[in-house]
């Protein structure tokens, strides 16, 4: 949906919160939630879809005539989609996840494929009025490789030549169709590429060097075309549950984004999780046991604690750090567990919401990004006395961010207008 109807900023929530792998289980979830939440959010406008299409639900919807289907069940409803979420290739729910979801990487070419599957798919679904982004994995999962190792190098590598090629099949796609598509990729903590810094040394290093080298020499462009292809088709997903977790100041990180020319394709919106860290041993034993119904066993919650200011620890999963917190000499974790947007403090914990606001705040200085995503997806796997029913926990998530994307608006006109 369009945030306001004189916007080109347009919000969705991403379906992945829905468990279903085959395309028959996704297509009744939309049937099943998207009218319902529609009527509620968006009765009388167009109402935006994020979907999320596992590989095996993207073949099946290349087959047959399921994609008209679709086109016609999103005309009926009056539906529109323009971002997909291609991050997790396999099972995503109500199994072991965990690190499993960054694979195949980007150095392979099953990523590729699906990718290029989702390409077709949003191509042919999204509005000629609306640019199109599909978010992906941060090119790999940095404990799988040794730091600056052989491995680590072909995998830079291989992502690289691989994500050129993406790009110059999304621009021979805008030459085609006038439809502007970009991949978005998602760093997130642990990840081959976790934080600002080291998406800014990946294009610097890697993607543009190899990536415009190999544009050139296969598709006979100029330099500065290949360059163009990349910068404005690979894009970065800017996710702000992990961000938050990575201890990155917004303002920041948009900044460096902006200097180095790194375009953000979409912001998802979601909270993680902040938990000050007691110093009396009675009240971390108390602690522990508060936080152990978290650390559940689907998927990765990472931790990062601050020993000190500008000193970061990194845990690869809240089960590691619980083994740790009796003598830690950390002050606060974070830890990367999508918490309700609509829920600031989980006693005796907080939230990063207040990252959230910032982001919202500060990146019309920074970028013309106009796509925002709710991403709560953990509602399965938190503590019982957290749940709601679905459809009315999304329903709260949209509620909280249209009341603060009207409060920052306001505070910004009221500013423009306030003598300097």
């Amino acid at each position: 949906m369009r945030i306001s109807r004189d916007s080109s900023r347009h919000l969705t929530y991403c379906t992945n919160i829905h468990p279903g792998e085959d395309w028959n289980s996704v297509f009744q979830n939309l049937q099943t939630y998207i009218p319902a939440l529609k009527q509620r959010v968006s009765p009388d406008t167009a109402f935006g879809i994020g979907l999320r299409l596992s590989s095996l639900a993207s073949e099946q919807l290349l087959a047959g005539n399921h994609l008209l289907c679709l086109q016609d069940w999103l005309a009926a409803e009056d539906c529109y989609i323009f971002t997909l979420n291609g991050f997790p290739y396999g099972g995503f729910h109500q199994q072991a996840v965990k690190d499993k979801v960054y694979a195949p990487d980007w150095s392979t070419r099953p990523r590729l494929r699906y990718t290029q599957r989702l390409v077709t798919i949003l191509a042919a679904l999204m509005p000629r009025s609306v640019d199109g982004g599909i978010s992906t994995v941060p090119l790999s999962y940095k404990p799988w490789y040794r730091p600056y190792s052989e491995e680590q190098t072909i995998v830079f590598e291989e992502s690289s030549l691989y994500l050129a090629e993406m790009a110059a099949e999304l621009a021979r796609i805008e030459n085609a169709t006038g439809k502007l598509l970009h991949l978005d990729l998602e760093p997130e903590p642990d990840a081959l590429l976790e934080n600002a810094d080291e998406v800014i040394a990946f294009f610097q290093e890697w993607l543009l060097p190899i990536g415009c080298l190999y544009l050139q020499k296969r598709h006979g462009i100029l330099l500065e075309v290949a360059e163009r292809w990349l910068r404005r088709h690979i894009r970065i997903c800017y996710d702000t549950c992990h961000f938050a977790v990575e201890y990155e100041d917004p303002t920041t990180a948009l900044a460096k984004f902006k200097a180095a020319g790194i375009e953000i394709g979409k912001v998802q919106l979601s909270s993680a999780i902040r938990i000050p860290i007691p110093t009396e041993p009675a009240q971390r034993a108390c602690l522990q046991h508060q936080l152990e119904p978290f650390a559940e066993s689907t998927y990765l919650h990472q931790v990062i604690e601050q020993r000190s200011p500008g000193t970061l620890h990194h845990y690869p999963d809240l089960s590691d750090a619980l083994s740790a917190l009796a003598e830690t000499p950390a002050i606060e974790w974070r830890t990367h567990f999508h918490v309700p947007l609509f829920i600031d403090r989980y006693p005796p914990f907080e939230s990063t919401r207040d990252h959230i606001t910032t982001v919202l705040e500060k990146l019309p200085q920074f970028s013309d990004c106009t796509h925002f995503e709710i991403e709560t997806y953990t509602w399965d796997v938190l503590p019982s006395e957290m749940k709601l029913d679905v459809l009315t926990s999304i329903h709260r998530e949209y509620e909280w961010v249209l009341a603060t994307l009207s409060k920052v608006s306001a505070t910004a006109v009221t500013s423009a207008l306030s003598p300097s």
